[in-house]
């Protein structure tokens, strides 16, 4: 049943994600009745400023979630283990950010611009996929539609906002050392972040040589896409980069496409801005991605070592904050409403 002006709570409400909820809603003009902002015990009693009024941060516990219609998680798969099934009970449809639900049988992962009838079957929680699969895999299913994917290869490039608030400040504080000539020792990633890159910061499976990033992007691809034996291959690298994700995506299709075909799906595809400027050499940058909705898509062109013309080449950039989080789960609301 459609839900009327309801009551949404933010979970998670001081963190990065958290901001970007409140922000989706503001700009969207989102219909609601009452905010409630929950956080930890650390933020609560914090004040933030929601369409010109002041609304005080409270501290997350078992009751929050009385009279709440829709529950946005982003607190980390902890938090939305213990607290989701609580929100349910009382009422609340749950869209949950992290991880805890996304590869659940009973729970659908839903990129609206391609799987929004999923959203239909949930049981109480929906839960908002990977930030990289977003963005790779937004652009890519309107190509499926007309050519049907066979094989997919992405390298990510992504941005310390995956990270949370604490990796941006500390590739601020990095970069700031870096130039100063200052010792800088890092606290939230791995390793030195200021002007450097590295594997993304997840554990190894040994047996695959797959982090944990990697792998939860193919497999929530496969997901959404509703393709489980789908073939695809992803390698994710964590760079200096403080919002917007960049992907380098191959993709092998049935049967041949010329790039004047792929670029003409990308400039009609929704949720896509076509920046594919071979003359001016300018093509899909994170810098031009932060703080827009759509997925830039670019440098399209045909993979040289494929002799049947079936694979192609395109470089995507998306505001992980934005579609690769918080909007991904306003715009999936939108849909309850």
């Amino acid at each position: 049943m459609p839900l009327q002006n309801p009551v949404v709570a933010i979970v998670g409400a001081t963190g990065a994600v958290g901001e970007a909820f409140l922000d989706c809603l503001q700009r969207r003009k989102f219909p609601l009745k009452d905010l409630r902002l929950l956080a930890s015990s650390r933020s609560a009693g914090r004040t933030v400023s929601f369409a010109g009024r002041d609304l005080t941060v409270e501290a997350l516990n078992d009751n929050s979630f009385r009279g709440v219609d829709i529950a946005l998680f982003s607190a980390g798969g902890g938090i939305s283990k213990r607290y989701a099934p609580l929100a349910v009970a009382a009422g609340a449809v749950v869209i949950d950010n992290s991880s805890a639900f996304r590869m659940d049988a009973n729970v659908p992962l839903v990129v609206p611009e391609v799987n929004a009838d999923a959203i239909r079957t949930h049981r109480g929680i929906i839960a908002n996929p990977n930030c990289a699969a977003i963005i790779a895999m937004t652009p890519l299913w309107p190509v499926h539609q007309v050519n049907p994917l066979r094989r997919v290869q992405i390298t990510t490039y992504q941005a310390a906002s995956g990270a949370g608030a604490a990796a941006m400040a500390e590739l601020r504080d990095a970069t700031r050392a870096y130039l100063d000539d200052e010792p800088h020792t890092p606290a939230v990633l791995p390793h030195p972040y200021a002007f450097n890159l590295f594997s993304h910061n997840t554990a190894i499976n040994p047996a695959t040589g797959y982090n944990d990033e990697e792998t939860k992007v193919m497999q929530e691809a496969r997901k959404i896409f509703g393709l489980p034996d789908l073939r695809i291959s992803a390698t994710c690298v964590r760079v200096p980069v403080l919002r917007a994700h960049a992907i380098a995506i191959s993709v092998e299709s049935a049967r041949p496409m010329a790039p004047a075909e792929l670029r003409a799906i990308m400039a009609t595809a929704p949720g896509v801005r076509l920046v594919d400027d071979a003359v001016r050499n300018y093509f899909p940058m994170p810098r031009d991605a932060s703080g827009q909705e759509d997925i830039l898509v670019g440098r399209i062109r045909q993979d040289l070592s494929d002799p049947s013309g079936c694979t192609n080449m395109l470089f995507v950039c998306g505001d992980q904050l934005l579609k690769g989080a918080a909007l991904n789960a306003v715009q999936i609301a939108e849909r309850l409403l």
